[in-house]
């Protein structure tokens, strides 16, 4: 009988950038995919996850899948839900951060003391969920399969698959603004046929899943965005 692979647990985090909790999300899952858990875990990309990647539903449904969010919205467990199945673990950090009585946890970017404290606790949390889903395997033989990446010294939000996510640098206005996951959003919408002049509402809605969009500026936006999905569709045709 063939050798099966070992088996592991994926981990959905929060796509929010509204919110400090949000980068939280996205630095604990990098920890324990490349610190603590790196021969236990994947990570599933939540935008690539919604917007129609069957590899990630995939697995989702056919592995332990553990959801860390940002806040009570709980974006990523509700998605994991519809598209996969109930998660066999979920982890909230605002919830977490009230129950160990950490301070305000601020810094979208940059976290404050209380947001780095958030996410050591919030990786051990995940750590855990991990050890009772797939076991504690032997992970010195894992770490050294993996090319390990040198830790960065600033506690900066990044997606937390480490994936290859696009990140496309459009013109808002006068503003460059750098936008997650924009070719995978044009290229679902083109699939499904939706016309330039008839999506720009819709698109404006699904770019905000991935991505923070100041409300006062949301017609801009709109704008800038149907014009660069305009442009996507010249090039495929």
């Amino acid at each position: 009988m063939p050798d099966l692979p070992p088996r592991k647990a994926g981990i959905v985090a929060c796509s929010g950038e509204e919110l400090a909790e949000g980068t939280v999300t996205r630095l604990a899952a990098l920890k324990v995919l490349h610190e603590l858990r790196p021969g236990n875990t994947v990570t599933i990309c939540l935008p690539l996850f919604l917007a129609g990647g069957e590899g990630d539903r995939a697995f989702a449904r056919f592995h332990p899948t553990i959801t860390v969010d940002g806040c009570e919205l709980r974006c990523a467990a509700r998605g994991t839900e519809m598209y996969s199945g109930k998660p066999a673990a979920s982890i909230v950090v605002t919830d977490l951060a009230a129950e160990q009585k950490l301070g305000r946890i601020e810094g979208r970017r940059c976290l404050n003391e209380a947001g780095q404290q958030a996410v050591n606790m919030t990786a051990q949390r995940l750590a855990e969920m991990v050890d009772q889903f797939v076991g504690k395997q032997d992970r010195r033989a894992a770490v050294a399969e993996l090319v390990m990446p040198q830790p960065s010294k600033a506690m900066t939000g990044t997606c937390s698959c480490a994936s290859g996510v696009p990140v496309t640098e459009i013109l808002i206005g006068k503003e460059t603004v750098r936008l997650q996951a924009l070719p995978m959003i044009f290229q679902r919408f083109r699939e499904i046929g939706r016309a330039p002049d008839t999506a720009g509402e819709d698109l404006l809605q699904t770019v905000k899943i991935y991505n923070y969009v100041p409300p006062e500026a949301e017609a801009n936006y709109r704008e800038a965005i149907l014009r660069e999905y305009a442009a996507f569709c010249a090039r495929k045709e």
